[in-house]
């Protein structure tokens, strides 16, 4: 009786102990699991990726992620590879169920003996678990976290699946995250292509990623290698001759610097376009490609027209005394018929300025604007032949008493000429008194059409280009003229693909006709004639049919070409960011049409030889280019010029 109850006695503490601990356990796993995420979103997952920019001729123009990382299956992967991550992270991992309980008893002494954590003993299995679902700081129980998920993990997917997550997924360094992107990185060249001792290099990165990749110590990072090689001899993964070989291997690392990046004004224009249409996101972690209407070929005749034509002003600037001379240039070039962008250069240095002048950069664009005046002169039944009076005239001016005096540049004055030819001599009265004619207003709301999105000032002085506008837009608004009076919005994408070749976005070129064929026709050929016999005369050496406009700003502060073929349209900017001058008589014609000439000449010499559109409903007569009457076509005052049937001059000089 004694004993029974000397029985109970101890039983009942034992069982309220029992219930305790028990109690205590299970509330500890509840607490530890109950914010654990659910592995079986692991059947669904695929890791960010990289977004790939591609040019019209297919060169990579840049490469876009958060993490750089570029999965790929294992079966392409490397056995040397896979065997060498193995020996070096976790060589019991085809034996293990995701923990290594002998790894973490012989770690947990040594992080007492030290009084800190020293070694992980994490398993690839862990590494994974915690790479995917937990953040890096080391506690005991995150430990005990990532053992749990690890045995998860191992209950779920096959050991192979799991090393080929680990694979694409783990940190290398310098950037890469996942073999491929590590091979691409330190070798510039896929993970399928790696030999035996790349292969061991970069297996040895996982340890200390930061420490151990070549482009940060190339030294300490094939010393980590030789060791990765000596673990692999060891457990019998390659022979002694192989060891050898791989040893006395020459690597050739990548030598890539910030240089490498191709077209970057162009590439960042794309990334802020897609970055609205898709999501930042998606464009950045979806693995991506991006098909663009960019030649490569020719972005590259682009810069370095660019380089050479602003080095020759820069050293024109210093003879004329110009203090601490910074010049800046802005090119962009687009297909007249589908208005996609060809090339696009933002600045003279993107590294030192990654502001895009071509695209963002407001600028008055001067006389580069009146053709968008004669046009809609054009457009209301003027013709080439009209006269105009090219003197002295003063108007109204915005306060009571005030009165407007514009010059023309030249400051001489031609009396009585034709339109065309006070638009090839970019004459300024004339084109005041047309815009006079036409109503200002009526001008503005003609540039929106054209494609003009800037706020345009409705005054007298918008016939100077004193409106501020982009080159862009205005380049967008010449193709117009060559391509038969229709507008195309201009743009840098063809189509966005994913990882699968579905098509995640597909442009749908916006066109819509904002001026006749025949005015359109008309324009074109008046825009020759500055070439053939006013301030673009220069661009003649093309040996094309060309046309174009001069555009020079007050104290020659800008200097503008904007001109086309009958295939491309190019404009040409060329200024200082602190609205400073260029120096004296930097014109259009001087700073910056020879920019415009080097790009053409090579971006039309592979082209077939084409004459502009001319519509059935004109006609070309000779006329005589200061009375605008008929005149015998050997005479030196003939200039050939197109008129609607019906509109042609009857008389003769």
């Amino acid at each position: 009786m004694i004993k029974k109850n000397i029985s109970k006695k101890v039983a009942i503490p034992l069982i309220i102990i029992g219930g305790i601990i028990c109690g205590i356990t299970i509330g500890f796993f509840l607490a530890l699991t109950r914010d654990l995420p659910q592995i079986s979103s692991l059947k669904d997952f695929r890791p960010s990726s990289i977004t790939r920019i591609y040019s019209s001729d297919r060169v990579l123009l840049s490469e876009l992620f958060v993490e750089k990382r570029d999965p790929v299956p294992l079966k392409v992967i490397p056995e040397y590879l896979k065997k060498a991550i193995v020996a070096t992270e976790d060589r019991n991992f085809y034996n293990h169920s995701g923990v290594d309980l002998k790894g973490i008893a012989r770690a947990i002494i040594k992080d007492i003996w030290a009084g800190k954590f020293v070694e992980g003993a994490s398993t690839i299995t862990q590494q994974l678990a915690k790479t995917l679902f937990l953040n890096p700081k080391k506690t005991i129980v995150r430990k005990l976290k990532e053992a749990f998920l690890a045995f998860q993990l191992e209950r779920r997917y096959t050991k192979d699946e799991i090393l080929e997550l680990y694979l694409n997924q783990v940190y290398f360094g310098s950037g890469a995250y996942g073999v491929e992107s590590a091979a691409r990185i330190f070798f510039e060249k896929s993970v399928k292509d790696l030999t035996l001792a790349e292969c061991s290099l970069v297996a040895a990165m996982p340890k200390a990623p930061s420490r151990f990749s070549p482009l940060v110590n190339q030294e300490l990072a094939i010393k980590r290698s030789n060791t990765v090689l000596k673990q692999m001899l060891e457990t019998g993964i390659i022979n002694e001759t192989e060891y050898n070989k791989a040893l006395n291997e020459t690597l050739n690392l990548s030598k890539r610097n910030k240089n490498s990046l191709k077209a970057p004004y162009f590439v960042e224009y794309v990334k802020d376009f897609l970055e609205n249409i898709i999501g930042s996101s998606r464009l950045y972690k979806g693995g991506l490609t991006i098909y663009t209407t960019l030649s490569y070929e020719l972005q590259k005749t682009a810069e370095d027209a660019i380089a050479k034509g602003l080095s020759d002003l820069e050293s024109r600037m210093k003879q004329q005394g110009i203090i601490n001379p910074d010049p800046q240039s802005a090119l962009v070039s687009l297909d007249i018929q589908s208005g996609g962008i060809l090339a696009m250069t933002g600045g003279k240095d993107f590294y030192k300025s990654s502001y895009n002048r071509a695209t963002i950069a407001k600028r008055q664009p001067g006389s580069a604007f009146k053709p968008i005046i004669y046009a809609h002169a054009i457009e209301r039944g003027f013709t080439q032949n009209m006269m105009i009076l090219d003197a002295p005239v003063a108007f109204k001016g915005r306060k009571e008493g005030e009165a407007w005096k514009p010059e023309n540049f030249s400051k001489d004055y031609q009396g009585e000429i034709t339109l065309r030819k006070a638009l090839a001599l970019s004459k300024n009265i004339p084109a005041v008194r047309l815009i006079e004619m036409l109503g200002p207003s009526s001008v503005v709301q003609f540039a929106y059409k054209l494609g003009i999105k800037s706020a345009l000032s409705p005054d007298l002085s918008l016939a100077l280009g004193t409106s501020e506008v982009t080159l862009l837009e205005l380049t967008s608004a010449y193709t117009v003229f060559p391509n038969k009076g229709e507008s195309i919005k201009p743009y840098g994408v063809i189509e966005v693909v994913d990882h699968n070749e579905h098509v995640v976005w597909r442009a749908k070129p916006k066109k819509r006709l904002v001026m006749s064929h025949t005015s359109a026709a008309i324009m074109t050929d008046m825009l020759t004639g500055v070439v053939k016999e006013g301030t673009g005369q220069k661009a003649h050496i093309i040996k094309r049919p060309v046309g174009g406009k001069t555009g020079t700003t007050d104290k020659f502060k800008d200097a503008l070409f904007i001109g086309f073929s009958p295939s491309i349209a190019t404009g040409v900017w060329v200024g200082q960011d602190k609205f400073t001058t260029l120096g004296e008589w930097e014109t259009g014609a001087m700073a910056a049409l020879p920019i415009w000439i080097k790009f053409m000449e090579k971006a039309l010499a592979d082209k077939p030889f084409q004459h502009f559109d001319i519509p059935d409903d004109v006609v070309q007569v000779h006329m005589n280019s200061t009375s605008g009457l008929l005149e015998n076509a050997d005479s030196p005052n003939a200039v050939a010029a197109l008129f609607k049937k019906g509109t042609e001059p009857r008389e003769y000089h």
